[in-house]
């Protein structure tokens, strides 16, 4: 790569890490990132979650305050997250290119209705109940599919979904959100490093960004009052599923 492509490959890492922190779409940016600079689709998908892995440690590190009493939940939903993972990212090897493009907007606009519509959770209480465990169990192993496969605004359809199952602060359950969606990136990141064609050198520019981005969004993120959060939430959704969208019929 030339230093200008370097520099646009670096600078789109520290946008997403910061992006992924607070909201999660960060793949819009640094995927067409990867793509203009002149990487097949699968490659710069593959390199582009290798490098986000990085962003994700440091997203999770910035919400650790956050992350406290919630080790048992974690350590539930990151073995179901961790399994659909793996499942996603099988799927993305093994399956033609763009199979699931119609439904990806579909599922993100749904997210963003959740979370717009405020409905409020039956749940009055944080215990993990037998019922409780299998729901948060299929959510966390759908959610990792969807993001070992693809995972554009992965983060805005998880939130939304913990927030209808857990009677939680929006940055608490956002640094919950921070420690799955690494899970799930982690587990397809070591699939693509083994089984796929990794571009090294874009995936480490995008490691550095993202580390970078995420340190300094999670900073500022973690601030947000919850109902400003979930605006932010609500208009980044809207925009990544309108950018899907667009790209969907053009």
């Amino acid at each position: 790569m030339s230093a200008v492509e370097i520099a646009v490959v670096l600078l789109a890492g520290v946008a997403a890490g910061g992006i992924n922190a607070i909201v999660g779409s960060g793949s819009l940016v640094t995927f067409p990132a990867l793509l203009a600079v002149g990487f097949p689709a699968v490659t710069a998908n593959v390199s582009n979650t290798v490098g986000l892995v990085f962003g994700n440690v440091s997203a999770v590190w910035g919400y650790r305050r956050e992350l406290r009493g919630q080790w048992r939940r974690i350590a539930l939903m990151a073995v179901w997250t961790a399994l659909g993972a793996a499942t996603g990212g099988a799927l993305l090897l093994v399956l033609p290119e763009g199979v699931f493009d119609a439904v990806v907007p579909l599922l993100i606009l749904l997210a963003v209705a959740l979370m717009a519509l405020r409905p409020a959770p039956e749940q009055t209480t944080a215990v993990l109940t037998s019922r409780r465990i299998l729901v948060l169990g299929a959510t966390a192993y759908g959610v990792g599919v969807y993001g070992g496969y693809f995972g554009a605004a992965q983060g805005v359809i998880l939130l939304a979904a913990l927030r209808l199952l857990l009677p939680e602060r929006l940055q608490r359950l956002n640094g919950l959100k921070n420690a799955l969606v690494g899970t799930a990136n982690g587990v397809a990141a070591i699939g693509f490093a083994l089984f796929a064609d990794v571009a090294w050198d874009a995936a480490g520019l995008v490691a550095l960004g993202s580390t970078i981005g995420a340190a300094l969004g999670a900073s500022y993120g973690r601030r947000i009052p919850d109902a400003t959060l979930r605006v932010v939430v609500v208009v980044g959704g809207t925009i990544v599923a309108g950018v899907l969208l667009v790209r969907l019929v053009t």
